[in-house]
């Protein structure tokens, strides 16, 4: 299937979103250092030591999200991933990307925002 004709919609059941963002929330609280956005890309950087739990991170959006892109870069310092949408979900983005930088319990709705 191409990358334009990846439906913009999360795979994630109500109950498993809400674990995603928990899991989420628990790897900001512990690692995140900084984030920025960028129109459609999101930037995030995570302590050095969290590179294992960004790649799984990664594999587990990837699988759910499949329309979203993703690049991990590894520093000596620090872990870099980067997100970027689409622009067919460029209507969803502020809610894709608050789940990424979140950092407690979403007060949201029990589905990800590209549904």
């Amino acid at each position: 299937m191409a990358a334009k004709d990846v439906p913009i919609a999360c795979a994630l059941g109500a109950g498993d979103y809400q674990e995603r963002v928990r899991w989420i929330a628990d790897l900001n609280q512990r690692s995140l250092r900084d984030h920025h956005r960028d129109d459609l890309t999101l930037r995030i950087d995570y302590e050095a030591g969290a590179l294992a739990d960004v790649e799984e991170h990664v594999r587990q959006e990837a699988a759910c999200c499949a329309f979203l892109t993703f690049q991990v870069e590894r520093h000596r310092d620090y872990v870099h991933l980067t997100v970027t949408a689409p622009e067919e979900a460029r209507l969803a983005a502020d809610s894709l990307f608050e789940d990424f930088i979140a950092s407690g319990s979403s007060t949201r709705a029990q589905t990800c925002g590209c549904c």
